[in-house]
């Protein structure tokens, strides 16, 4: 690891950070491998703050960011409170921003969430938390404002404020349009901000349409600013920021130049950065097969050239020329780099048996395989997988579907009604129906399910689990339903990964001993479920790597609706005619409860059936245009080595 100081602060750089910062950069930021490990390092500087003012008996008033951003930051500031005795007596507090109206004690409020994840597990004096009150009345609004303003300038000033970003650039809530001197006050939420919101509100109808924020030019007044990033979702937004102009149309670009600024990134968040991107145009390379790979497929798409057709002329004119240099002409760079993609296709994805496998990205051996799909819904293995989950099935292959979590809080309460309704109609009375038709109609907006209500919205998604299974032709005894005790909170906000979970996912791993594994890496899941279940899953196979089993096992991920693998990371990609296509939707079709006004959609109106048939014609056409054969569509695996 390297160490760069930074107005005085050390920032520990991880692995990741592989290039130096370059011309295109116009914001300082460090890239870690993850955002546990940034987190942590963010909250020691933090810490360290606190306790240099401390020292010289001053008060240390911080800017604290919500969202899903800061939350281990916050965490680990627990930690050094609870076990290293780091207090927070001298510590002030001011909030970037809340919901507006919304009521302090309201489980979606910021208030509700800074005492959840902070404020009441550490020693703060309650007098020196601020945060804006979305009770205030519309008649005392604006000299509220002014009054919070007034309040950080009593005290000189934020000393350190921590940031997050939201996909429209916004800070705070400074949407796009926030002038660069706006202080605090009210505003409209942005469509984006709002649909992002969607799942912790169950729906974007519940999200408030206006918020009251810190303003941009309170801001970057802050004598120091960390703003962390986290995911894909954030990539685009993130390149936008750190290389883009600065832009009223995006807020966040206006801490650019600001010396005392760092953005805290992980690999997900900084992978549309220039020098991760394409490194080649701004620095020199060590041209691993890797990166070869990435930039020739580069290359071949942004010239709209198969590979094959490629020149010397083409690299030399695009930054590739030390890749030449190194490793022979364009001629012998295209053919190892066309075959390389070529050996990734594969009908079989189970391994075509009595073949020569030496260039085929799945074992011939054994000949029928023992397989594991990975759900983390009850309906991501059709709507990633479901024509290689069909082509495992059809070749003969054991194979087995772990829905991880039950989805229940993705049924919707109509829906939830209609099926208990059904039932008191057909069936005699019952009580427990009853009950649970009174529960929907008598819930107020953002109220918990009854324990009832989330079982019959669990029994609807098994249900449509398995009529979507035995239409593939998968006998029920081969499904499984996990129940992912993390998931059972009835909100939106999940508990943390526990041994409990793992456990669950060792056991089954450990009874099946498959030959593969498949599991959702698909890290830009809206409501982070994925996430924690491909967690699970890579901590069971660390628990179970010793065993003899294991060596025999390998595990491919997918990714569901929202994002693909770039085409020269792909391991496997398994095409399909348009009769599977067509089978594959009508697969994802019996998740009726999904369908139709799905709850957790992000900003993406398009179905789930509709944009992931979309996503995989896009992957075919992306391999047609390389120069490799016409498929109807695609889907792509990357394998993952434990």
């Amino acid at each position: 690891m390297r160490r760069n100081s930074y107005n005085k602060i050390n920032i520990e750089y991880s692995p990741a950070g592989k290039f130096e910062e370059t011309r295109c950069e116009k914001i300082h930021n460090v890239i870690f491998e993850n955002s546990k490990e940034a987190s942590v390092t963010v909250a020691n500087e933090i810490a360290e703050l606190i306790k240099t003012k401390q020292a010289k008996k001053l008060p240390c008033v911080l800017g604290l960011a919500t969202g899903s951003s800061p939350i281990k930051v916050y965490e680990e500031l627990v930690r050094l409170h609870q076990e290293e005795g780091l207090s927070f007596e001298n510590v002030t507090t001011f909030n970037l921003d809340e919901y507006y109206p919304m009521d302090p004690e309201d489980i979606q409020s910021y208030y509700h969430f800074m005492q959840e994840h902070l404020f009441k597990h550490v020693d703060m004096v309650p007098e020196n938390i601020n945060i804006p009150d979305g009770a205030v009345s519309g008649e005392n609004l604006y000299q509220y404002c002014i009054d919070y303003e007034l309040k950080i300038k009593e005290l000189g000033g934020l000393d350190f404020l921590l940031l997050g970003i939201g996909r429209t650039g916004h800070i705070g809530f400074n949407e796009p349009g926030s002038h660069l001197n706006s202080s605090t006050r009210s505003i409209t939420l942005d469509y984006m901000t709002r649909s992002d919101a969607a799942p912790a509100f169950l729906g974007i109808d519940n999200v408030p349409r206006k918020a009251l924020t810190m303003g941009i030019g309170t801001i970057r007044k802050a004598k120091r600013i960390v703003l962390l990033a986290w995911g894909l979702n954030k990539a685009g937004i993130i390149q936008k920021t750190i290389e883009g102009k600065i832009t009223e149309q995006v807020p966040a670009t206006y801490l650019q130049g600001k010396e005392n600024t760092t953005f805290i990134l992980d690999q997900e968040a900084s992978s549309e950065l220039t020098r991760i991107k394409t490194p080649w145009l701004v620095t020199s390379c060590i041209w691993t097969e890797g990166l070869q790979k990435k930039a020739i497929v580069w290359l071949s798409e942004l010239l709209q050239k198969s590979i094959l057709k490629l020149t010397d002329k083409d690299y030399n004119d695009h930054g590739m020329s030390s890749l030449l240099a190194e490793k022979g002409t364009a001629y012998e760079l295209n053919i190892k780099i066309f075959n390389s993609l070529q050996y990734t296709i594969s009908g079989w994805p189970g391994g075509k048996p009595d073949a020569d496998d030496s260039h085929r990205p799945e074992r011939a051996t054994p000949t029928k395989k023992r397989v594991v799909i990975f759900s983390p819904h009850p309906d991501d293995d059709v709507i990633s997988m479901g024509g290689t989950f069909d082509r495992l099935v059809e070749q003969g292959h054991d194979v087995h579907i772990a829905y991880q979590t039950s989805g229940n809080i993705a049924v919707s309460d109509d829906e939830a009604l209609k099926f208990a309704e059904v039932s008191k109609d057909m069936f005699a009375q019952s009580d427990l129906i009853d009950t649970i038709i009174n529960d929907i109609n008598t819930k107020k907006p953002n109220q918990i399910d009854s324990l009832e209500t989330r079982k019959l919205k669990g029994v609807i998604r098994r249900g449509e689990s398995r009529a979507a299974t035995r239409y593939l032709g998968l006998p029920d005894s081969n499904v499984h339903f996990l129940d992912l005790p993390f998931y059972e909170t009835g909100k939106v906000k999940k508990d943390k990964l526990s041994t409990k979970d793992i456990k669950i996912v060792s056991a089954f791993i450990d009874k099946i001993q498959p030959h593969q594994i498949y599991a959702a890496g698909d890290l830009a899941d809206p409501h982070g479920t994925h996430k924690v279940c491909l967690d699970a899953i890579f901590e069971a196979l660390k628990k179970l790597k010793a065993k003899p089993y294991m060596k025999d096992c390998w595990v491919w991920l997918y990714r569901g609706a929202w994002h693909e693998w770039e085409t020269s990371e792909i391991d496997m990609a398994v095409p399909m005619s348009p009769d599977q296509v067509l089978k594959k939707r009508h697969a994802i079709f019996f998740h009726q409860s999904q369908k139709d006004g799905v709850m957790f959609q992000g900003d993406d109106s398009r179905e789930f059936w509709v944009r992931v048939e979309d996503r995989n014609r896009l992957t075919a056409k992306k391999y047609n245009d390389l120069g490799l054969a016409d498929y109807a569509a695609i889907e792509a695996f990357k394998r993952y080595y434990f």
